[in-house]
């Protein structure tokens, strides 16, 4: 089997065996969803990195742009509570 460029681009999330978060770390075109996962396990945790994949069709993203980002995330500049300077995080907290 061939791959077709006409295939659906799917954006691959792998999450490492050390971290909380997936992180994108590429993209792979597939004909269905199970082909899209199977082919980020083969080009994308080759080696053991990852202990789960995510892949999302393109399609399905949705962001904001750079050039909004003044006017798209003002409103929460002048919530103050809403950043950590005003708690106490005790030192046996992680990932905080």
């Amino acid at each position: 089997m061939s791959v077709d460029a006409d295939w659906p681009l799917y954006e691959v999330f792998v999450r490492g065996k050390r971290g909380l978060n997936h992180v994108h770390v590429g993209s792979v075109h597939a004909a269905d969803d199970r082909m899209a996962l199977r082919h980020a396990r083969d080009l994308y945790t080759r080696r053991n990195e990852g202990v789960s994949i995510w892949v999302v069709p393109s399609t399905a993203i949705v962001a904001s742009s750079p050039d909004e980002k003044d006017p798209y995330f003002e409103p929460s500049g002048d919530k103050i509570y809403r950043h950590p300077t005003f708690y106490e995080i005790p030192d046996n907290v992680p990932h905080m």
